[in-house]
């Protein structure tokens, strides 16, 4: 994905062993570990889910005859080993910890999130209009089913509730096919899979800002263009071109070269500046350096320069890394408030633009910055490094 002509996300989809994100399957519990409030869920593929008492769905309480509170239900009382449980991904294996799973199963469409068992409203952060995200809880209040939750996406903006119904439908469609597999299967048994991630990407990030779609091989533009027609999408078919260039599509935008160069532990900046980026399993550490601006006479104003060119660079080098958890930003020091409160303020406001939840925490006693991200899997420099010879 490119963003004002800066590379700001790279997905690959690669066959993996461990159960997919998203994945929904038959479980059956293989161990209950009431003193971690665990337990550990056989589905029949790679790892065991690890499910804490904290994803156990109000469904699947009330069907044990027990009702959802404040405080989470001890897992002890709600299964046992040998019981059967739908069981949905929530996040995959991280090093050597096994996936996470939930019974809080969750189904993405175009302009919903949909909540079978949790009956729960809610709006994307990004719909910042108040006047909207009003708008969109009205109608999910009175679109729901008893019991039903749903999250209204970012997709959502300005649609038509007769478009918002629709995709409801087809996620209840959706739903109701994965139960009826479920009543008739012997766990552990594979129940849904997600579209793989072409569909994914068209279904939830081709929105109205995104000018144009480029695919290099006509099968899978095809494939493109008949998708959009079944999401009933058929007016951005004009925005897929198929690349006819003659030098390969990642070579034409220099990709690879870019992607190398976030890659790396040093990472330039464009006024002579640097940034220095460990990643570590604990947390991330980013530290900015000056370098060689040179542009600058005085000495506050390099640093300065420095310091608003890191604060837009370090979020699209945490989207496109794809690092999560703890980051921790060593800005060079600045001795104006008023620079400090700028670069924040610079800082806050590229983050905004990640669709995966990240937030600027502060300044620490040591005047180091802290944020966090949402952690969704493994890093990129994770996923890509190769491993070791024997």
């Amino acid at each position: 994905m490119i963003e004002d002509g800066e590379l700001v996300e790279v997905h690959f989809e690669r066959s993996s062993p461990q159960p997919g994100v998203g994945t929904i399957y038959l479980g059956r519990v293989e161990t209950v570990l009431p003193g971690m409030g665990a337990a550990f869920v056989d589905v029949g593929e790679g790892k065991a889910l690890f499910l804490s008492e904290q994803e156990l769905s109000e469904a699947l309480l009330r069907s044990r005859g027990l009702e959802p509170g404040k405080d989470p239900v001890a897992i002890g009382k709600v299964l046992r080993a040998g019981d059967p449980v739908t069981i949905q991904v929530r996040r995959g294996g991280i090093g050597k910890k096994n996936p996470q799973g939930t019974t809080k199963v969750s189904l993405p469409g175009r302009y919903w999130v949909y909540l079978p068992t949790q009956g729960r409203l809610g709006v994307s952060r990004r719909v910042d209009a108040p006047r909207e995200a009003q708008r969109l809880r009205e109608i999910a209040r009175e679109l729901r089913a008893e019991g039903e939750g749903l999250i209204a996406r970012t997709a959502a903006i300005g649609t038509s509730r007769e478009e918002l119904e629709l995709d409801l439908r087809y996620l209840r469609e959706q739903w109701g096919d994965i139960e009826a597999r479920a009543r008739a299967a012997s766990p552990p048994a594979l129940l849904y899979r997600p579209p793989d991630l072409v569909r994914t990407l068209i279904r939830d990030r081709f929105l109205d800002g995104v000018s144009s779609v480029l695919v290099d091989d006509e099968a899978l533009r095809d494939e493109i263009l008949t998708y959009l027609d079944e999401l009933r999408l058929s007016d951005l078919r004009r925005r897929v071109r198929l690349y006819r260039g003659t030098v390969p599509l990642f070579v034409r935008f220099d990709i690879e070269r870019r992607l190398r160069e976030v890659l790396g532990r040093r990472i330039p900046l464009r006024g002579g500046g640097f940034l220095v980026v460990d990643e570590t399993e604990a947390l991330t550490a980013i530290d900015v350096n000056t370098g060689s601006d040179v542009r600058h006479r005085r000495q506050s104003s390099a640093i300065l320069n420095t310091n608003l060119e890191a604060a837009r660079a370090i979020p699209r080098i945490l989207r496109l890394r794809k690092i999560s958890g703890i980051i921790i930003v060593d800005f060079v020091d600045m001795e104006s408030e008023s620079d400090l409160q700028q670069v924040m303020a610079t800082l806050e406001g590229e983050l905004r633009k990640d669709r995966v939840p990240a937030d600027l925490i502060g300044v620490t006693k040591l005047g180091l910055v802290e944020i966090t991200r949402r952690r969704e899997g493994e890093s990129l420099l994770v996923v890509l490094e190769e491993p070791d010879e024997a």
